[in-house]
């Protein structure tokens, strides 16, 4: 029996996971996506802790080719994590408006 390439199996799992998780994020009722969002916006935080980790910790070793790779990585995690968490917060702050009384 033949084995499957480990690249193609890592991104067989990446698709179904973007079908799945467009699936589950559409069916969420709108009581429920406040907590949600705020659970979002804490992954978040902690993906920007780790990219800040990650551009740094190659900036202290001796260089090389990887650290711009590393560091290129990092700030990309930084910036897309914090367009998530402003975007999760204005998302919030319109949902909460819906059930303020007029």
């Amino acid at each position: 029996m033949e084995h499957v390439d480990p690249t193609v199996f890592r991104l067989a799992i990446f698709v179904l996971s973007i079908f799945v998780g467009y699936y589950v994020v559409w069916s969420v009722t709108p009581a429920l996506h406040t907590p949600l969002m705020a659970v979002t916006n804490a992954i978040s935080s902690v993906i920007i802790v780790g990219g800040l980790i990650a551009a740094a910790a190659m900036s202290a070793q001796a260089g090389g080719p990887n650290a711009w790779i590393a560091k290129g990585a990092g700030v990309a995690a930084v910036t897309l994590a914090s367009v998530n968490i402003f975007g999760g917060f204005m998302v919030t702050r319109r949902m909460l408006a819906m059930y303020k009384k007029k």
